[in-house]
């Protein structure tokens, strides 16, 4: 019974401090999922709390799987993850039946699955969850309830703090098609031998005043007592896509430029701001003199939103504004504003607005070592996820000495 107890806490555990840790990771992509969410039911009156409710998800994932692994507050971690399961269960149901988002995000981008599939892990990890919630009175503590609360607490402030760091400074791991090193053209190619998108077509004959539907099968192709009425096609197995399908890029003149700019050999730097009226002023106004320095140094220089033209008005200078899908900016970069340097399709930077290293570091000879360095991931974010894994760790390992102390010690008070 203990080596069942022990082996569905670690499969509980291990997969809800997943499922929370990747969501940490991309604050704003679960902030994106969640107003996809309520897009999706006519929810749009929550979106503004789309983002806060990314990290309470992420952090309650993320310290209900902690809590029944490590065994600190053990029977609140299992009411955390049984809640967790009665509301998510149900739900991702209603989504593989509906489908009215393709990948209900509950692994970030670093996995993806279909809504079945998504219900399906759910169905499975119901039954490791139930039966911790059915034994949660057998499962015993650590410690001392204000030492394992203490641990608990201690583990949800360092991770939300985490969730935040990874908004200001870009994700510590990216895991979006648009990541650097990655060459976009190379990712928007298709295989030959990829499979295409499958159709059922159905042709509507009529005769007689009657209408018929018929398959390529059995259509009528020799009877000429049937006369076509219409076509109808079904997609009903969807082909291969690329990891990068949609990145198009077009001045506010109406002229592509996307070939230019994934050609160019030079370093064309793209100052992406998804929506411009809701960056900060500052923050823009620091990209727009980057802008500036690029062009006198003869750098190509770029401004792309998908703001309408009525507020790209607002902000027109000597630089160039371009256009471009909403949904692709906010794939590309986790920031607002944020930039991406390219040389002949490669991805060759990306920077938050709060990591853009100064001006004058951007010039057309860069050094791979110069390049290197400035897209090296900022110290205070390395640092502090390390020492976040540190102390879970720590409290992992930790508890075997606790549960060991405690039951000798119980062993010396009975012998006594």
């Amino acid at each position: 019974m203990n080596l069942l107890k022990n082996v569905n806490r670690i499969i509980i555990g291990l997969v809800f401090m997943f499922s929370g840790a990747v969501k940490a990771i991309d604050p704003l992509g679960s902030a994106y999922k969640f107003g996809d969410y309520f897009q999706a039911f006519h929810l749009d009156f929550l979106q503004p709390f789309a983002l806060a409710l990314g990290i309470i998800l992420c952090t309650a994932e993320f310290v209900a799987g902690f809590s029944v692994l490590s065994g600190y507050r053990i029977k609140t971690g299992v009411w955390g993850v049984m809640l967790l399961m009665i509301i998510f269960t149900p739900l991702t149901l209603v989504l593989a039946l509906t489908n009215p988002v393709s990948d209900c995000g509950c692994f970030g981008d670093a996995i993806h699955l279909t809504n079945w599939q998504t219900f399906g892990k759910n169905v499975i990890l119901l039954i490791p969850a139930l039966f911790l919630f059915i034994n949660r009175n057998k499962l015993p503590g650590v410690c001392e309830p204000r030492r394992e609360w203490n641990a608990i607490i201690s583990v949800s402030v360092f991770f939300v703090i985490f969730s935040l760091l990874n908004l200001r400074y870009l994700q510590l791991f990216d895991f979006l098609p648009y990541k650097t090193g990655n060459n976009i053209p190379e990712g928007m190619m298709i295989p030959e031998d990829a499979p295409a998108d499958e159709y059922l077509s159905t042709f509507i004959y009529e005769k007689d005043g009657v209408q018929k539907e018929f398959t390529l099968e059995n259509y009528p192709a020799d009877d000429t007592t049937w006369v076509f009425v219409d076509q109808i096609s079904v997609l009903v197995k969807k082909g291969y896509i690329p990891p990068i399908h949609d990145f198009a890029i077009t001045t506010t003149q109406g002229d592509d430029i996307t070939d230019w700019i994934l050609t160019n050999p030079g370093y064309t730097m793209i100052m992406i701001s998804t929506k411009l009226n809701e960056a900060a002023q500052e923050h823009l106004e620091k990209g727009f003199e980057l802008g500036e320095w690029c062009n006198e140094k003869g750098m190509s220089f770029y401004v792309v939103t998908a703001s309408g033209s009525d507020v790209v008005m607002n902000y027109q200078n000597s630089l160039i504004f371009c256009t471009a899908d909403e949904i692709t900016l906010k794939t590309i970069i986790r920031s607002n504003p944020g930039y991406m340097l390219l040389r002949d399709g490669n991805i060759m930077g990306k920077w938050s607005w709060a990591t853009l290293p100064p001006k004058e570091n951007f010039v057309n000879d860069m050094t791979a070592a110069e390049l290197q360095k400035m897209t090296r991931k900022p110290p205070v974010l390395v640092v502090y996820s390390l020492a976040l894994a540190a102390l879970v760790l720590f409290l992992l390992v930790s508890q075997f000495f606790v549960v060991g102390k405690n039951r000798k010690k119980e062993v010396q008070q009975k012998d006594q």
